[in-house]
């Protein structure tokens, strides 16, 4: 079986040329159902989930948007063909000698696999915004390997707090990445994404190293990843943030002093060192803000130089300040929520109180996912997105799962 992922990185390196070749070819056959404009979007998207494995929580991401695209552009059944022979011909037409003719089987069957797990999860998410394009107006480098990035979307983005969007960077056409606005809405349609680069990560290092002002981002729609406050009636509040964790938390606390409703907030930010609390002026200035019903704790891991009650590990800390009653929500690496999930329940923290982001990693962040959604259809998307997230590419033969 010959590796897909190689024929698409030779077209995806003349990415521009590529997409508009695949769309002149659907053009030219009277398929008018893409817009121009997102034609390096939906060829790029579709190639990656055609050809490659991708962590679990990007595959998601690009069939999130990929689900999207799908009901906003009223595609059907009947639009598979032209679309799976625009898919292999713009291959083709970029793979140089190593081109063969069974290629163009594997291709096309892994895009009319891709597009039928794409229909499914469009009926899952429902009607919704479509992806859009911002400009990165500010990228600061706030502290080793954290960028905070300020985004003016072309169009305005719907979101709530708490919520995360697939972000993904022409650089590397098609690989979407979770990330979340750290505030409210804003008036002027501004969003703020906080990114770390992950060692051995292959998108955020280019967001957080490589991307300037002046770059334009993709942008997905906004879902819920379990941290709505809807879910905490009107509970009092324990916030733990790890690393840029803080971003949708950051949010939540906003969206409180929106409309208090007398509720009190615990927000705890888990860094390693003082140095590492790359937000601590806004975070500072939510505390002067809203002391009266905010107390912000830090919590350093591996600082000795300051003070003994802001030392210890994130959990700890929020064990501490940890009240009965109290809804949880913890957002940060998939490893900081893999112990929480384990580590908060035998604390003494109610499992209908505890709110965890999800990570996509395990088949419950779907199913949870999948449910929040909204949607009269919820249910399919837990097996689309499994499978879109499980293992390979799409392009094998009949007898192996997607």
């Amino acid at each position: 079986m010959a590796d897909l992922g190689l024929f698409l990185a030779v077209a995806l390196a003349s990415h521009g040329r590529a997409a508009d070749h695949f769309w002149s070819f659907m053009e030219d056959r009277s398929v008018r159902l893409l817009p121009h404009q997102f034609a390096p979007v939906f060829f790029s998207t579709l190639g990656r989930v055609v050809a490659g494995r991708g962590d679990p929580a990007g595959r998601r991401a690009a069939f999130a948007v990929l689900g999207r695209m799908h009901r906003r552009l009223d595609l059907q059944s009947y639009h598979e063909t032209a679309i799976a022979a625009a898919l292999v011909d713009t291959v083709r037409q970029f793979a140089g000698e190593g081109w063969e003719l069974e290629l163009a089987g594997q291709w096309e069957l892994g895009c009319r696999r891709a597009l039928r797990l794409a229909e499914r999860a469009a009926g899952a998410l429902g009607d919704g915004p479509h992806v859009t394009f911002g400009e990165v107006e500010v990228c600061e480098r706030v502290s080793e390997g954290v960028a905070v990035l300020t985004v003016r979307p072309m169009r305005r983005l719907r979101h709530l707090p708490g919520q995360a969007m697939p972000v993904c960077t022409p650089r590397l056409p098609g690989l979407w990445r979770w990330y979340s606005p750290a505030s409210v809405p804003r008036p002027d349609g501004r969003v703020e994404f906080h990114v770390r680069a992950v060692p051995e990560g292959v998108v955020s290092p280019v967001l957080v190293e490589q991307v300037a002002p002046g770059e334009m981002l993709w942008l997905g729609p906004a879902f819920d990843v379990g941290l709505s406050l809807e879910a905490a009636g009107d509970s009092d509040l324990l916030l733990a943030a790890g690393g840029t964790g803080l971003a949708p938390l950051r949010a939540l606390v906003e969206q409180v002093a929106v409309s208090p409703k007398g509720r009190r907030v615990t927000l705890v930010v888990g860094v390693r060192t003082f140095l590492d609390l790359y937000d601590a002026v806004a975070v500072d200035k939510l505390q002067q803000a809203y002391g009266e019903w905010l107390t912000v704790v830090p919590a350093l891991s591996n600082d000795r130089e300051v003070e003994q009650a802001a030392q210890g590990d994130l959990l700890s800390m929020a064990l501490y300040h940890y009240r009965p009653g109290q809804a949880v929500y913890v957002c940060g690496s998939p490893r900081l929520i893999e112990a929480a999930r384990k580590r908060l329940p035998l604390a003494g923290v109610a499992a209908d109180s505890l709110h965890l982001a999800a990570t996509f990693h395990r088949a419950l962040d779907s199913a949870l996912w999948a449910s929040r959604q909204r949607s009269a259809h919820a249910a399919h998307l837990v097996a689309v997105l499994e499978a879109a997230g499980g293992g390979s590419g799409l392009g094998k033969s009949r007898g192996d799962a997607p």
